[in-house]
């Protein structure tokens, strides 16, 4: 799951993204209201952190862009104000939750957990992918089949959980490194072989009916095995 955190004081930036990779979310740092801008138009993302009190432009005034532009992407905004009047006009313009630092980081995972929770289902009511003879389960990371079960690493659980909302369907290397490790992530693409190469595995200890095919020059899909 990929996050958006906008927030101006670098070292609470650092350390809320430290957090959250530790907690299995892939996160990019913007430090201004208009870098945050910049970059939830170059991206997707599945929850947007924003600062209120940020340079060059607001949280508001990015909150309300990203609603103007028909984004209805899960939004928390954080502010050290606690005045109701700040938290209704973060909450009018279509904040999904406001929380007042300084915060618990308890706290922090708990409403991001409820935010993209809420956001997900309106999607995707099943919390359950299935195709073939395997079911992914998006709750826990577990991939299972009949015959075995494994939990994903983060990474190789975005990349099949993509694959499984799109089966059958040809992704691109790039589509996958903008998803999952972001367009300006210093990783190289060959990363995204490296992590088809461990779903395979795991495919083939699971004995699934479906597998992982690559198109020279074009990318991989998912697809039922040939008979």
């Amino acid at each position: 799951m990929r996050l958006l955190l906008a927030e101006d004081e670098a070292s609470l930036s650092k350390a809320v993204v430290m957090i959250l990779k530790k907690n299995n979310y892939t996160v990019d740092a913007a430090y201004d209201g208009v870098e945050a801008l910049e970059y939830l138009a170059a991206n997707e993302y599945d929850g947007v952190i924003l600062d209120v009190m940020m340079p060059r432009m607001d949280g508001i005034q990015v909150l309300q862009r990203i609603r103007a532009g028909g984004s209805n992407v899960p939004v928390i905004l954080l502010t050290a104000k606690a005045e109701v009047d700040d938290k209704v006009l973060g909450l009018d313009s279509g904040a999904n939750d406001y929380l007042t630092k300084p915060f618990a980081t308890k706290e922090l995972l708990a409403r991001i957990r409820a935010m993209t929770r809420t956001s997900a289902a309106a999607v995707q009511p099943d919390a359950k992918l299935h195709f073939g003879n395997i079911t992914l389960d998006c709750a826990t990371f577990e991939l299972s089949s009949p015959y075995h079960s494994f939990v994903l690493a983060n990474k190789e659980f975005q990349m099949l959980e993509l694959m499984m909302r799109n089966p059958r369907q040809i992704l691109s290397a790039e589509q996958f490194m903008g998803k999952i490790w972001g367009y300006d992530a210093n990783t190289e693409s060959n990363v995204v072989w490296t992590y088809i190469s461990y779903l395979r595995k795991k495919l083939a200890a699971l004995k699934a009916d479906v597998e992982i095919r690559a198109r020279r020059n074009a990318g991989y899909s998912l697809e039922e095995q040939m008979k």
